[in-house]
């Protein structure tokens, strides 16, 4: 698992719940980074092994029958288009329960492994990689499947742990690791109101039929949601970048589903950035919002 690393040059750390999470949340703001000289790495929490096919087209048996490695395979394929290192933490696929009420998880499910074994190798690999910056989802997952509120559990716990010598010292001192602090922890905050409402707008101002006209209807406003995004990073440059990306996830993505009805120009006119919630910083940032997950460490 050691991790090669670029001296005194900018690493980024993204942790994600399953294959396919990297490439729809943050994958153009890694290919910015990555086009500028920064080493960024993806930690895929499970392997996907619980998911099914959402694409229509490879809704057959023997897809079916050959999923998880279909999936890797396909992580493989993203990590390329990408430019990132990526490395699998190993844990099981806890998928999404459904009905009422709702059934109990898998046994030794990711979701179900008790924190310390679940953040050990995450904490080792902070220490060993080394980022300034690491990226996970909020407190509720983004949406709250137990694998994406499990990798919010896991990053806290690691992003506070890994910089102290007598936590975790079996990935640490006991093995000649040193400790290593990240200093600043952001949220994706990918699926927000004022981005879908800006890109519902451009379409409909372009004669065209929004894709989200519906999710919007539906939309109920929560406080807690409110004044959330804290730095917004502009890379509409690679959005070709991170729909490639997404779309080598054959298994998991319908090319002809709502995710590519935005025309780029459309998106890169009407909303430029992939946004952020700055969650904890150990330096200071100046005035926000901010427009580099590097601001402060550069």
């Amino acid at each position: 698992m050691s991790m090669a690393i670029n001296g005194g040059g900018l690493r980024l750390m993204a942790v994600h719940a399953h294959p396919d999470d990297e490439s729809s949340k943050g994958a153009a703001t890694m290919a910015r980074y990555v086009h500028e000289g920064a080493d960024v790495l993806v930690v895929t929490c499970t392997g996907g092994e619980a998911g099914t096919v959402l694409n229509p087209a490879l809704d057959r048996p023997d897809v079916h029958e050959r999923l998880v490695e279909l999936r890797r395979a396909e992580m493989g394929e993203a990590r390329r288009i990408l430019g990132v290192q990526q490395v699998w933490l190993g844990f099981r696929d806890s998928g999404l329960p459904e009905g009422d009420p709702l059934p109990p998880l898998p046994e030794g499910c990711f979701a179900l492994t008790p924190l310390a074994d679940a953040a050990r190798p995450l904490v080792r690999l902070m220490r060993e990689f080394q980022p300034q910056v690491v990226v996970t989802y909020d407190e509720n997952g983004g949406y709250p499947h137990p694998d994406h509120i499990m990798n919010h559990k896991i990053t806290i716990e690691a992003f506070e742990a890994a910089g102290d010598p007598g936590l975790y010292r079996e990935v640490g001192q006991d093995i000649g690791v040193a400790p290593w602090q990240p200093l600043k922890l952001y949220y994706h905050q990918t699926f927000h109101k004022e981005r879908m409402l800006a890109l519902h707008d451009a379409m409909q101002a372009s004669g065209r039929e929004s894709p989200y006209a519906a999710m919007l209807e539906k939309w109920v406003d929560r406080s807690d949601d409110s004044g959330r995004i804290t730095t917004r990073v502009p890379c509409g440059d690679f959005f070709e970048t991170r729909d490639r990306a997404l779309l080598a996830h054959a298994t998991q993505v319908d090319p002809n589903g709502p995710w590519f009805r935005v025309p780029l120009e459309i998106q890169r006119k009407a909303w430029p950035t992939e946004d952020y919630q700055l969650a904890r910083s150990l330096i200071e940032v100046g005035m926000l919002p901010e427009d580099d997950l590097f601001n402060g460490i550069r």
